[in-house]
């Protein structure tokens, strides 16, 4: 069997083309796995379960769907929809992960996390993290009225892809120290996140024993997953 495992499709009603790449990869390659892992930012953005937006039910309908055919779904939050709730994972059919998780996959032992929390040196984004993810502000927002979330919402993505510009390349990745920390902490020869959009596997020596990090790209123009398998774990990339 098969395992598969997805990040950083950035769904949202402006971009239908990477809506029907998502569908399609349902219907031709999800549906022959045991297992469909999603590690965030899986939308663009997420201001509450009851968003009535007609996008959110055509992936729940499609991902419902696919566990009905016995394909089990995981999610683990990512910085763009870490609101999305339990009533939204019962609509898809699928189960809510904490931030990091070890999985066992067709017989490899695998830790999976969004990857945001390996960004270390980008301390803005950090104490940016660590607020919204308090209880009570994440309480008192989805209190607010719906188009006011929106409102909020969109201002805050704005806000963010304009702090981005001014940040470099090597500030928004991943920080070398973090990654093996966090190796040595979960004790596994394989690492998949995705949050950079840097596609690519790396290896690394820690404590004389080779290691694996997997990095998941962003469905931009095309799709990509990690298919592992009991025999390999390959990245792999595929059109809309």
């Amino acid at each position: 069997m098969t395992t598969l495992v997805i990040a950083d499709l950035h769904l949202n009603e402006q971009e239908p083309a990477i809506t029907a790449g998502f569908l399609r990869f349902i219907q031709e390659q999800a549906v022959h796995a045991s297992q469909l892992y999603i590690l965030g930012d899986f939308f663009d953005y997420w201001i509450g379960d009851d968003d009535p937006a007609p996008l959110h039910k055509t992936v729940a309908d499609a991902l419902k769907a696919l566990s009905e055919c016995g394909v089990k779904i995981f999610f683990i939050h990512g910085n763009r929809d870490f609101l999305l709730g339990k009533r939204y994972a019962k609509q898809c059919g699928m189960t809510l992960l904490p931030q990091t998780q070890i999985i066992e996959a067709e017989g490899q032992r695998i830790l999976i996390l969004h990857g945001d929390t390996l960004c270390t040196d980008d301390t803005d984004y950090q104490h940016y993290r660590k607020r919204v993810h308090t209880k009570w502000i994440q309480r008192l927002f989805l209190w607010l009225p719906l188009s006011v979330r929106l409102k909020i919402a969109k201002k805050m993505r704005a806000g963010s892809q304009s702090a981005n510009q001014q940040k470099t390349q090597a500030i928004m990745d991943v920080n070398q120290n973090a990654v093996i920390d966090t190796f040595r902490q979960y004790k596994t020869q394989w690492m998949i996140h995705g949050h950079t959009h840097r596609p690519a596997v790396h290896d690394l020596r820690i404590d004389g024993e080779t290691h694996f990090r997997g990095v998941l790209g962003a469905w931009h123009s095309q799709g990509s997953a990690f298919k592992i398998t009991p025999d390999d774990i390959s990245l792999i990339f595929f059109p809309f």
